[in-house]
C-alpha cells in the first residue's frame, strides 16, 4: 500500500514523529469509544425506567464498572465524559504538532539531499534532469511528499489499528455486527490498490508533461528577445498552448480518477456502515440488543470506516508525491565522479599545472581533444586560442576539474588532478567565464562570497585592481547597493568587473579566464585586460579568448584546431611561422577593417603585407 522503504529510510528521523502521530490518533478514537459507550449505557439505564442518581457511586467505582454500568452516577458520567473530551483535545493538538514535524523533517532532509547531490555533480546534473525540472521537483514535488509523511503514513498505520480497536469494542455488544463491519473494511484498501495501479501510469505521464511544459516555458522566456526579433513568438506561443492543453487534459484525467475513486470508497464506507447497522437493528428487533447498545453500534459504524476513507483521500495527494519521488531518486542516483583516494592539495605559494597527452570525448565516440600537452606556470599569461569548436572551453573545463580526461593526465604541482579533492582544488584555483553569476543582494554580499572574513582594506584593493572602485564610489549607497537577480541591474562590463573583483578577493594561486571579456563594452574590456596583466605577474593565469589582439603579450600562446594542438609560441614566433595563428590574425584584421569601412582591396592588401612583415 504505497510504503516506499527507500523514501522512509532517507527521512528516518521522521519515523518517531509518525509513531507519535499514530498514537495521538489512537488515543482520540479510544476517547470517542469511551464517550459513546457512556452515552449508550445511560440510554439503557433510562430505557429500563431506572432513576439516575446524581451521585450513587464514586468516580473510580464508575470507571471500574465501565462495561457493566447497570446503574450509573450522572455526575461520574459527566466527569468521565469531560475527561475523555479533554484528553481527545490534547491528543488532537499533539497530532497536529507531530504531523507537522514529520513532514517538515522530510522536506528539509530531501531538499538537503538534492542540494548536496547537485553540489557533488556540479555541471553534470543536467545529464539527469533539466534545470527547470529540478526546480519543480525540489519545490512542488517535495511539497507533495509533505502530505505523504505528515498525513498518509500516519493515517495508514492508524487505519490498521482503528478497526481492530473498534472490532474489539463492538464485539462486547454484537459479534455479528462487528464481523460485518470487519468484513467490509478490507474492500476500501482493495479499491485503493486497484486505483493505485492505474494512478501510477497516469501520474507518471502527468509529471512528464508538467516538466516538459516547465522546460518549454523557461526556454521561451529566456529566448523571448530572440523570438521577438525573428518574429517567431507567435509560433512558440502556439506550440506552448498545445503543451499546456496536453497538460490540462492529463490534469483533468488525474482529477477525474481521484473523484471516481472517492465515490467508490464512499459507496463501500456507507454500504458497510449500513450493513452493520441493519444487523444491529435486526438483533434489536429480536430483543438481543438494548436501545443504548444499538445507538453505540450506529455511532461507531462511521468510526469503523472513517480512518480508511480518510486514507483514501490522502492517498491521491501522496501518490502524486511518490511519482515526484521517482524523479528525485533519478537525480540522486545520477552517477558521480568518484574520488575514493582524493587527497588535499599541498599548500604552495604558486601552482604549476600540466596537461600530459590529454584526450577527451563527451560521448565516447567523437574525440573533442587529441593528445594535448602543455604547461601553465606562474608569471606571465598563458593563452589558448582557436576557432569556434576547436576545444578551447573544453580544455578550460578539464583544467578546472569540471570534466575528466578520457585518457592522459592533468597534474597540479606534480599531483594528479583526479586525486585532488574538488573542494581543495577550488581553494587554489578560480574560474571566470563569460557568464559568471552575480547573485541578488548587495555588491558587498557578492564580494564577501569569495572571502567572508575580508577586511574593508582588502575589498577596496580588489575593487581597485578590477578597475571598479571609481564606479562604486559614484553609487549613492556604495557597496550596499542592491543588485538584481543575475546582476541584471548592472551592465555586462560592470558584471564582469564585479566577478573579477570577487576572484581577486578570493586570492587563489591560479585563475582561468574563459572568454571573460566577450560581449562587453570596450572600456570594460580594456579595464579587465589591464587587471589580468597585473594578476599575471604573480599568479598562474590561463586566458581563453577569441580576440587575438588581446593575447599578443602572452608569454606563450597555444593554438587549437579541431581539437589538436597545432602551434605554440609567442605572438612574434607564431606570426613568423605563417601558419594557423597568422591566418587567424589576418582574418580578424580583415573583419575589423570591414567594420571600419575599409573594404577596398588596397586596404586588405596592406593588412596582408603588414602581417607578412612580422
Amino acid at each position: 500500500m504505497m510504503i516506499n522503504k527507500r523514501l522512509i529510510s532517507i527521512c528516518k528521523d521522521s519515523k518517531k514523529y509518525i509513531a507519535f502521530t499514530v498514537l495521538c490518533s489512537w488515543i482520540g478514537i479510544v476517547c470517542n469509544i469511551i464517550i459513546i459507550f457512556f452515552i449508550g449505557k445511560l440510554i439503557n439505564t433510562m430505557a429500563a425506567g431506572k432513576r439516575l442518581p446524581f451521585s450513587e457511586q464514586s468516580f473510580w467505582e464508575t470507571a471500574k464498572d465501565f462495561y457493566i454500568m447497570e446503574q450509573i452516577s450522572l455526575l461520574s458520567a459527566i466527569i468521565i465524559t469531560a475527561a475523555a473530551l479533554l484528553v481527545k483535545l490534547v491528543s488532537q493538538h499533539f497530532y497536529g504538532k507531530f504531523s507537522y514535524l514529520s513532514s517538515a523533517n522530510a522536506r528539509v532532509t530531501l531538499r538537503r539531499r538534492i542540494y548536496e547531490k547537485l553540489l557533488r555533480l556540479g555541471g553534470d546534473y543536467q545529464k539527469s534532469e533539466r534545470t527547470s525540472a529540478i526546480v519543480q521537483v525540489s519545490i512542488e514535488g517535495v511539497e507533495q511528499l509533505e502530505v505523504y509523511f505528515g498525513k498518509y503514513l500516519p493515517q495508514f498505520f492508524y487505519a490498521l489499528l482503528a478497526p481492530i480497536t473498534l472490532f474489539m469494542s463492538i464485539m462486547s455488544l454484537s459479534w455479528q455486527a462487528a464481523l460485518v463491519f470487519m468484513l467490509c473494511v478490507p474492500l476500501i484498501p482493495f479499491s485503493i490498490i486497484v486505483i493505485m495501479r492505474i494512478a501510477k501510469r497516469v501520474l507518471k505521464v502527468y509529471w512528464n508533461n508538467y516538466a516538459n511544459l516547465g522546460n518549454t516555458f523557461l526556454e521561451n522566456l529566456q529566448g523571448l528577445t530572440t523570438l521577438k526579433v525573428y518574429g517567431q513568438d507567435g509560433q512558440k506561443h502556439a506550440e506552448m498552448n498545445e503543451e499546456a492543453e496536453s497538460f490540462r487534459k492529463i490534469t483533468m484525467k488525474v482529477l477525474s480518477m481521484q473523484l471516481n475513486s472517492i465515490n467508490v470508497m464512499d459507496l463501500i464506507a456507507f454500504g458497510g456502515a449500513a450493513a452493520g447497522t441493519i444487523v444491529g437493528l435486526y438483533q434489536f428487533s429480536a430483543g438481543h440488543l438494548e436501545a443504548g447498545d444499538l445507538i453505540i453500534i450506529i455511532l461507531l459504524s462511521s468510526e469503523f470506516f472513517i480512518p480508511l476513507r480518510l486514507l483514501g483521500s490522502y492517498f491521491h495527494i501522496a501518490m502524486n508525491g511518490i511519482a515526484a519521488s521517482d524523479r528525485i531518486f533519478a537525480l540522486l542516483d545520477t552517477e558521480e565522479k568518484h574520488q575514493e583516494d582524493a587527497q588535499p592539495l599541498p599548500d604552495h605559494e604558486q601552482l604549476t599545472i600540466q596537461l600530459n597527452n590529454v584526450h577527451f570525448s563527451y560521448d565516447g565516440k567523437r574525440q573533442v581533444l587529441h593528445n594535448i600537452s602543455f604547461e601553465l606556470t606562474p608569471g606571465g599569461l598563458t593563452a589558448v586560442v582557436g576557432e569556434s569548436g576547436s576545444g578551447k572551453s573544453t580544455t578550460a573545463a578539464l583544467l578546472s576539474g569540471q570534466l575528466e580526461p578520457s585518457s592522459g593526465s592533468i597534474t597540479v604541482n606534480g599531483m594528479d588532478l583526479h586525486n585532488v579533492k574538488r573542494e581543495d582544488l577550488y581553494n587554489h584555483l578560480s574560474f571566470v567565464s563569460a557568464h559568471s553569476h552575480i547573485f541578488k543582494g548587495t555588491i558587498l554580499d557578492n564580494l564577501l562570497m569569495a572571502k567572508p572574513e575580508a577586511t574593508m582594506e582588502e575589498i577596496k584593493q580588489a575593487l581597485k585592481t578590477a578597475r571598479l572602485a571609481e564606479f562604486i564610489t559614484q553609487l549613492p549607497q556604495g557597496l550596499e547597493t542592491e543588485v538584481s537577480e543575475n546582476g541584471s541591474s548592472l551592465s555586462g562590463g560592470q558584471k564582469q568587473r564585479l566577478a573579477l573583483a570577487r576572484v581577486i578577493l578570493a586570492n587563489r594561486q591560479a585563475i582561468i579566464f574563459d572568454e571573460a571579456t566577450s560581449n562587453i563594452d570596450v572600456e570594460s574590456e580594456e579595464a579587465i585586460w589591464e587587471a589580468i596583466d597585473e594578476l599575471a605577474k604573480e599568479k598562474t593565469i590561463l586566458v581563453i579568448s577569441h580576440r587575438l589582439a588581446c593575447v599578443k603579450e602572452a608569454k606563450v600562446i597555444h593554438v587549437l584546431q579541431s581539437g589538436h594542438l597545432v602551434e605554440s609560441g609567442t605572438h612574434e614566433m607564431l606570426l613568423r611561422k605563417q601558419g594557423v595563428y597568422a591566418q587567424m590574425i589576418l582574418n580578424q584584421q580583415q573583419l575589423e577593417s570591414i567594420r571600419e569601412g575599409k573594404t577596398s582591396e588596397a586596404a586588405i592588401r596592406n593588412v596582408s603585407y603588414e602581417t607578412a612583415d612580422h
